[in-house]
């Protein structure tokens, strides 16, 4: 598992979005793109995203902005990994929402080394929200 740079800062927006969560003022998108060195268009791209798939809100007017469109401790690491960047597994044959056959199909042995790592890293990532990132 490699992640994107658009995971990353994905990951870096939804933390600053979370140490605010429960405060009624919406995060100003210039706000996010300054904090966390954002491109303008490239966080345009990550909150639309984000928007489409109910991570975040948008605010409109002068005091608009972005903020969570659900709590923190609803949010994990895996799933915004996955929305982003796809599996966690190491190879398509062993990854659970996005199974395709490999090589590494012919050997058992092979596959349940990368079945181990799978695991390791989907119950980390799974167990870890954004609450616990602030």
């Amino acid at each position: 598992m490699k992640l994107s740079r658009k995971c990353e800062y994905a990951c870096l927006i939804l933390i600053q979005l979370s140490d605010g969560y429960g405060n009624k003022s919406p995060v100003p998108s210039s706000l996010l793109a300054e904090n966390n060195a954002i491109p303008r268009k490239f966080l345009d791209q990550i909150m639309n995203m984000l928007k489409k798939n109910g991570y975040v809100e948008s605010i409109r007017g002068a005091a608009g902005g972005y903020r969570l469109a659900k709590p923190p401790t609803h949010i994990s690491l895996a799933e915004i990994i996955r929305l982003i960047d796809g599996p966690i597994a190491p190879i398509a044959s062993v990854s659970t929402y996005f199974y395709k056959q490999t090589p590494s199909s012919r050997n058992d042995k092979l596959l349940s080394c990368f079945k181990d790592i799978r695991d390791y890293a989907a119950m980390k990532l799974e167990g870890l929200t954004f609450d616990q990132l602030v």
